[in-house]
C-alpha cells in the first residue's frame, strides 16, 4: 500500500537500500509495493530483484521534484510507463530545461499530485491526488464523494525507525552544505515516513475506507516486468543474427590471412573454433560493433590499443580490435568467453585522449541516442571525506575534523562519538551518480525501458545505475577508454614524420620485438618516458630479470602490480626465474599448470587454473571468486559460499592444511591486483613500441612525451632525459616557439605552455600572429601586433622569450614601460621624448639571475642545472653507474630528487624509497629505513647529500641511506 517509496538512491535523502526496504516490507505482511526515489531510477533493478526473493510485487516509478519541491508521483502501470517516466525525465535531463508543474500524458503510468495543489475536477484521466495521513481530516471536511474515485493514500516511506530519521537528518544537512541545526521542517521528511503494516494502514483508513481500496485497486492494476536473464545489447549488426555470423566469419578469415596467413592450419582451427563459440553465445553482433569502432579510428587515422580479456580472442586479433597474438602468449580464450562465464565479456579499446571524444561521439551517432548512452558510476560515503562532510554538518573547525580523521575512534566528547557512530552507518551509502572510465552501453530497446538518462558535463547520455546493475540485468560494455602513452606513441610518430620525413608503421610489432638495441635497452632498464615501464619500481624489476624479451615483459607487467609484491610473491618469482632448477614446486598441480610462470600465479588466469584444477571449483565459480577478489562483482554472500566451497573441496582431496592455505594466501594476496595475461601482453605492446621509438627517435619521442602530460614523472626530467640524449633544450621564444613544445633538429624548444601564469589565449596569439604575419621585428612590433599588457610581457621578458632583440632583460624591462603606457586618442602607442633619451646604465648581471627567472616561471632552471644552483661544489664520491662495482661500501653521493614513495612496515613505521638524477643525469634510487627517515626526513625538492651503503639485489643496487641533506642554494642575486 505504499506508494511513495524512497531507497538510499534518493541521494543524500533515503536510508535504506532497496533490498532492506523489501525484506521489512516483506516482514510486515506486504504482498506489493512501489519504489518511487527522487528524479532517478537507479535503485528499480535491485528492487525488483528484492522482490522476487521476498515473494512481494514491485511496482515501478518516480518522484519528481524540483528545488526540493514535491511536484508529483509517477506509476508505471506497465514495462511501457516505465519507459514514459524515464524518457520524460531524460528529455529534461538532457535538454536541461526544469521540470514542468504538470507532465505530458502517459498512456501507461499514473500521475499523482500532492493534496491541494491541482484540483479535482481538472484532472486528466490518468491523473489522481495523493493524501498523506495527516491530511486525511481535511481530505473528509472538503472533498465531496463524487470526487473521491480520484484520490489515493500517499504514504511515503524514508526510514525505518527513529535512528534511520537521524541519519536522514544529516544526509539532509550534508545535501544542502548546511549546519544540521539550520534545517527547516522543508528541508526533510516527516518523521512519521516510515514503513506501516498493512493492517494498521487499513486501521487508519477505516473512516475514509475509499482512500484505501482506490489505492490497493491501483496498485493492483500495475505490473513490473524485468528479464535479468537474456542479453540487452544490440542482438544484430546486420539485422540478422545469420547474416552477423557470415559477415565475422569473412572479416576474420580475411584478418587471419593479414595476421598469419591462410595456410596456418593452427590459427584456422582455433579461429573456427571460437567463432562457434561467438555464435553460440549470441555475441556475433558485439564483435561487429567493436570492429565497426576500429575500422571507423583507422580510417581516422586514431591509433588504438585493444586490452584486457578480449585480447585472448584470436577472432579479436584478426579484427585489429587487439594486436596481442594468442597463440603466441597461449592465452586462454575461455577466461574471455566461455558456455559456463558468469557475466558476459567486455572489449577495453584505448585511444588518445586527443581523440577518444570523437570515437564516443561516432557511436552515439552511429547507433543512435535512444540505444547508446554511456555508463553511470556511483561513488560512496568512505573514509576521510564521510568524516569531514559530518564534521561540517556540525560546525567543526579544520583542526579538529583533521583530529576526527586521523583518530576516528575518538570518543572524547559526544560530537566526535556520534559521528563516529553516524559514519558506521552512513559508510557504503551512494553518494554522488558519476560516469564510468569509460564504458558504453548500446541497446537492443531504447535504454529508458531499463533506465533514466542523465547529461553530465561529458556531453552524453548517462545511465543512472553502474556496471554492476549492468552486468546483472544482461549488458556488456563497450569501454572506450583515453589514455596519455597512444598519445606520445602517436605524436611521436607525427614529429619523426615532420623533423626527419620519415614515415614509421608503430603496429610492426613484430620487428619491434625482435629489435636488438630495443632488447638491450629494455635489458638496462633504459625506460624513461616509455609506457608502463618507466617507474622506478618497473625500470629495477626489468634490470633485476634481465629482461629482453616480449614474453618476460608481459609476465613483468603483471608482478609489479601491488599484491604480487605485497605477498612475496614477485621476488619468489624473480628468484625462479634466474635459477629455475633451484626451487620445488608447491604440488604438482602447479607445475602442471603454471609451469611457464615457475610456479607462482602472475595473472588472473593463473587463479581460475588453481581454483579449478587445484580446488575443484568450475570455471563460474572460479570467475566469480576472481572478479569479486578483483573488485569487479556486488555482494559478499555469493563470495564467501565460494571460498567456503574452496575450503571443503581441498579438504575432501585430502590437501594437507597448510597447503591448502598457503595457496589461497598467493590468491587472496593479489588475485585484486594483478591483470589478465591478454592485458598484460597488450601492455607490453604498447611499452615495446613505446621503446622503440625511444631507441630510434630519441629526442622526437621525448619531445611527444613532454606534449602528452602525463608520464610518471615531472617534465623536467623529460627535459633532462632529452639533453641527455643529445638535445639542445632552448627557453620559448616568440619568434621559434609553439604553443607545445617543438624539435627543429636537434634544438627542443619549451613550449609557451609551460610558462607559469602566461594567459592561454595570448600563447596561442603570438604563435598564430606569427604564422600569419611573419616573425616580429623588435619589441614594439610584437607590442603593436599581439597587445599582450604589461604584465604579460613582463613574464614574457624574464622567461627570455623576447631574446631575438639581442637586448638584455633590464633594457627590454624598461622599454617595456614606455611602451605600454598611456596611448593617445588614435590608440598610437605614445613615446616621452625626454624618457626615450634616457640612456639605461649598465647593470650588473649574472647567469644566475637567469636561472631563478627560470625556476620560478618554468620550474626548473634551463641555462643551467640544479647543481650548478647549490653552493657546495662537491658531486658525491661516484655517480649512478658506479654503483654496482662499490657494492658493500659506504659511501657518499649527490643527487637531485625525482620521487619519493613511501610504505608502511610490518610494525606500521613509515620507510620511503627515493628516486635522484645525479650530476650526469642518471637515475639512482634509494632506501630509506623508519630509523634514518626520522633523524633525516626529506625536505622537498632539490639536490640533496646522501650517505649510506650500496646494495644489490638480483644484480640491481641501489643505496640504504643512513643520512641524508639538502644542499642550500646559492643567493638569488635578485635579492641582492
Amino acid at each position: 500500500m505504499h506508494i511513495q517509496v524512497h531507497s538510499y538512491y534518493s541521494l543524500r535523502y533515503g536510508t535504506l537500500s532497496p533490498e532492506a526496504l523489501v525484506q521489512r516490507a516483506a516482514a510486515l505482511g506486504h504482498e506489493v509495493m512501489a519504489l518511487t526515489d527522487i528524479n532517478n531510477t537507479t535503485g528499480i533493478p535491485d528492487f525488483v530483484k528484492a522482490c522476487n526473493e521476498h515473494n512481494v510485487r514491485p511496482v515501478g516509478g518516480m518522484e519528481f521534484r524540483r528545488n526540493n519541491r514535491l511536484l508529483y508521483l509517477a506509476i508505471a502501470r506497465n514495462r511501457e510507463g516505465m519507459r514514459e517516466i524515464n524518457e520524460f525525465l531524460s528529455d529534461h535531463n538532457i535538454s536541461g530545461r526544469e521540470l514542468p508543474d504538470r507532465p505530458p500524458l502517459f498512456p501507461n503510468a499514473w500521475v499523482i499530485y500532492p493534496y491541494g495543489t491541482v484540483a479535482p475536477e481538472a484532472l486528466a484521466g490518468n491523473e489522481l491526488i495523493g493524501v498523506a495521513l495527516h491530511e486525511m481530516t481535511r481530505f473528509a471536511l472538503h472533498v465531496p464523494r463524487a470526487y473521491r474515485e480520484r484520490f489515493v493514500l500517499r504514504l511515503a516511506v524514508t526510514f525505518a525507525d527513529a535512528a534511520g530519521y537521524e541519519l536522514h537528518r544529516n544526509l539532509r544537512a550534508i545535501g544542502a552544505n548546511t549546519l544540521i541545526t539550520k534545517l527547516t521542517p522543508d528541508d526533510m521528511a516527516a518523521e512519521s515516513e516510515q514503513l506501516l503494516a498493512p493492517v494498521e494502514i487499513k486501521e487508519r483508513c477505516s473512516a475514509i475506507p475509499s482512500l484505501y481500496h482506490n489505492t490497493k485497486r491501483l496498485l493492483e492494476g500495475c505490473a513490473m516486468e524485468f528479464d535479468f536473464k537474456t542479453l540487452k545489447n544490440k542482438k544484430t549488426f546486420t539485422g540478422s543474427r545469420y547474416d552477423d555470423r557470415i559477415l565475422l566469419e569473412k572479416l576474420a578469415l580475411d584478418g587471419l590471412a593479414y595476421r598469419y596467413s591462410k595456410a596456418d592450419k593452427e590459427a584456422r582451427e582455433r579461429l573456427m573454433r571460437e567463432m562457434d563459440i561467438i555464435d553460440k553465445l549470441g555475441f556475433a553482433a558485439y564483435f561487429l560493433i567493436t570492429w565497426d569502432i576500429i575500422r571507423y579510428s583507422m580510417s581516422r587515422g586514431f591509433y588504438h590499443v585493444g586490452r584486457g580479456s578480449g585480447a585472448n580472442s584470436i577472432v579479436a586479433y584478426c579484427l585489429r580490435i587487439t594486436d596481442v597474438d594468442p597463440i603466441e602468449l597461449n592465452l586462454y580464450f575461455e577466461r574471455f568467453l566461455n558456455p559456463k562465464r558468469s557475466s558476459p565479456p567486455d572489449f577495453d579499446i584505448d585511444y588518445s585522449w586527443h581523440d577518444r571524444d570523437e570515437v564516443q561521439d561516432y557511436v552515439f551517432k552511429r547507433y543512435g541516442k535512444k540505444y547508446t548512452a554511456l555508463l553511470g558510476a556511483m561513488s560512496t560515503f568512505k573514509g576521510k571525506s564521510m568524516y569531514r562532510e559530518l564534521g561540517k554538518v556540525y560546525g567543526l573547525p579544520k583542526g579538529e575534523i583533521d583530529n576526527l580523521i586521523k583518530y576516528p575512534g575518538d570518543s572524547s566528547n559526544k560530537i566526535t562519538l556520534g559521528i563516529h557512530k553516524l559514519a558506521g552507518r552512513l559508510a557504503g551509502f551512494p553518494n554522488i551518480r558519476s560516469i564510468h572510465a569509460g564504458g558504453i552501453l548500446v541497446s537492443e530497446e531504447p535504454l529508458t525501458y531499463y533506465t533514466a538518462l542523465d547529461m553530465p558535463p561529458k556531453g552524453f547520455p548517462t545511465t543512472q545505475w553502474d556496471m554492476y546493475v549492468a552486468e546483472e540485468i544482461g549488458y556488456e560494455k563497450l569501454d572506450i577508454l583515453s589514455q596519455r602513452g597512444i598519445g606520445h606513441i602517436k605524436d611521436a610518430a607525427e614529429i619523426v614524420l615532420a623533423n626527419r620525413g620519415e614515415k614509421i608503421d608503430v603496429y610492426n610489432i613484430r620487428m619491434f620485438k625482435e629489435d636488438l638495441k630495443v632488447q638491450q635497452q629494455m635489458k638496462e632498464g633504459e625506460t624513461n618516458g616509455c609506457f608502463y615501464i618507466e617507474s622506478p619500481a618497473m625500470r629495477g624489476l626489468l634490470k633485476k630479470l634481465r629482461c629482453d624479451n616480449y614474453l618476460t615483459l608481459v609476465a613483468a607487467s603483471s608482478i609489479i602490480r601491488p599484491g604480487v609484491a605485497r605477498s612475496g610473491m614477485m621476488k619468489e618469482y624473480i628468484r625462479r626465474y634466474q635459477d629455475p632448477e633451484g626451487f620445488s614446486y608447491i604440488h604438482p598441480v602447479m607445475k602442471e599448470h603454471l609451469s611457464e610462470t615457475f610456479g607462482v600465479m602472475v595473472y588472473q588466469e593463473d587463479v581460475l587454473k588453481i581454483c579449478h584444477h587445484f580446488a575443484g571449483l568450475d570455471l563460474a565459480d572460479a570467475d566469480v571468486l576472481r572478479r569479486a577478489m578483483s573488485g569487479k562483482a556486488r555482494g559478499k554472500k555469493e563470495f564467501y559460499c565460494i571460498v567456503d566451497k574452496f575450503f571443503n573441496n581441498c579438504k575432501q582431496l585430502g590437501y594437507p592444511e597448510e597447503i591448502t592455505k598457503e595457496v589461497w594466501r598467493q590468491i587472496a594476496s593479489f588475485a585484486g591486483y594483478t591483470f589478465s595475461k591478454a592485458h598484460s601482453a597488450s601492455y607490453a605492446v604498447e611499452s615495446f613500441q613505446s621503446l622503440w621509438l625511444k631507441v630510434h627517435y630519441p629526442l622526437e619521442f621525448m619531445t611527444a612525451v613532454i606534449n602528452n602530460f602525463g608520464g610518471f614523472y615531472p617534465a623536467w626530467v623529460y627535459f633532462n632525459e632529452a639533453r641527455r640524449k643529445g638535445a639542445e633544450v632552448v627557453l620559448p621564444c616568440v619568434n621559434n616557439g609553439d604553443y607545445l613544445t617543438a624539435i627543429n633538429g636537434v634544438t627542443i624548444s619549451i613550449g609557451f605552455v609551460h610558462v607559469q601564469n602566461l594567459e592561454r589565449n595570448i600563447a596561442k596569439k603570438i604563435v598564430n600572429e606569427r604564422i600569419n604575419g611573419g616573425k616580429y621585428l623588435s619589441l614594439e612590433d610584437f607590442i603593436q601586433r599581439v597587445k599582450p599588457g604589461q604584465e604579460q610581457l613582463t613574464l614574457l621578458i624574464r622567461v627570455g622569450a623576447l631574446r631575438f632583440t639581442g637586448k638584455s632583460k633590464a633594457q627590454l624591462l624598461w622599454e617595456c614601460c614606455l611602451l605600454t603606457g598611456k596611448r593617445q586618442p588614435d590608440n598610437n602607442l605614445l613615446f616621452n621624448v625626454e624618457a626615450r633619451r634616457f640612456v639605461l646604465p649598465e647593470l650588473l648581471y649574472t647567469p644566475l639571475e637567469d636561472a631563478y627567472d627560470e625556476l620560478e616561471l618554468i620550474g626548473f632552471p634551463v641555462t643551467m642545472s640544479w647543481f650548478d644552483l647549490i653552493e657546495t661544489k662537491f658531486r658525491g664520491d661516484i655517480c649512478a653507474k658506479q654503483m654496482v662495482s662499490h657494492n658493500g661500501e659506504e659511501v657518499r653521493m649527490m643527487g637531485q630528487l625525482v620521487t619519493q614513495k613511501y610504505v608502511r612496515t610490518v610494525k606500521e613505521e613509515i620507510m620511503q624509497f627515493g628516486t635522484f638524477i645525479d650530476v650526469t643525469g642518471e637515475f639512482f634510487d634509494t632506501v630509506h629505513f623508519p630509523v634514518s627517515l626520522r633523524c633525516y626526513p626529506f625536505r622537498g625538492n632539490g639536490v640533496y647529500l646522501l650517505r649510506g651503503k650500496i646494495v644489490t639485489e638480483f644484480g640491481f643496487p641501489s643505496l640504504e641511506v643512513d643520512k641524508m641533506a639538502k644542499m642550500p642554494l646559492q643567493e638569488d642575486p635578485r635579492n641582492a
